[in-house]
């Protein structure tokens, strides 16, 4: 190559590389009208946009703001209103139907007595701790009268020829289920029949 040419070829590379070429297009159809913007313009990131198209280099915006979302508040549960206490009651104490009857018996494995049977079903479903005989319990709560009673409500009961010997858990429909005398096993009973009708020795309400 002669030097005339090497002279040539430094001259283009110069006027190539020159500001000029790294302005930005100009829109034939744009508002003459328009507000020129006075923002700085970037040499670089034309350049890259004409050689890589939307590869070249993103310019970062420094001023975004982040927003971070708060974390969620969980709301307490509310706790259990008398319908539902009455329906844990009631559920707990038919998942014991058919567990045979022990004196002083506490759990379903060991067996139960009648306020054995309630003790559990209280402790298991509500979370309240009864006293242990059913003499004890009978002063637990609001006495209630018998057209009053409603599923959940305690049932007493002389068996022993002693007032409030015996206990069971009101079903609803004049029903209630206990764990009656040895050889037996937890059963619901109508309080209709002659024996619990001429027995009956009160109520009370501990659930409300």
């Amino acid at each position: 190559m002669t030097r005339a040419a090497i002279a040539l070829l430094i001259a283009s590379l110069a006027l190539c590389f020159a500001p000029r070429c790294f302005a930005n297009d100009v829109d034939p159809y744009a508002d003459i009208n328009a507000p020129v913007s006075t923002a700085p313009v970037s040499s670089t990131g034309n350049i890259f946009s004409r050689w890589f198209g939307s590869k070249g280099p993103k310019a970062v915006d420094s001023g975004a703001q982040v927003f971070e979302t708060a974390p969620a508040v969980e709301t307490p549960a509310a706790p259990p209103g008398p319908a539902q206490r009455a329906s844990d009651l009631v559920v707990n104490a038919l998942g014991l139907l058919g567990i045979s009857y022990r004196r002083g018996g506490n759990t379903p494995q060991s067996g139960f007595d009648c306020s054995g049977m309630v003790r559990y079903v209280f402790q298991n479903a509500l979370g309240l701790d009864l006293p242990r005989r059913a003499v004890e319990i009978s002063r637990v709560g609001t006495r209630i009268d018998r057209n009053e009673l409603k599923p959940g409500d305690l049932v007493f009961y002389n068996t022993l020829k002693k007032t409030f010997s015996h206990v069971g858990i009101y079903l609803g429909d004049n029903r209630f289920i206990h764990a009656p005398a040895s050889g037996g096993a937890v059963r619901v009973e109508d309080m209709a029949q002659s024996y619990w009708a001429s027995r009956f020795n009160g109520a009370r309400r501990v659930a409300d």
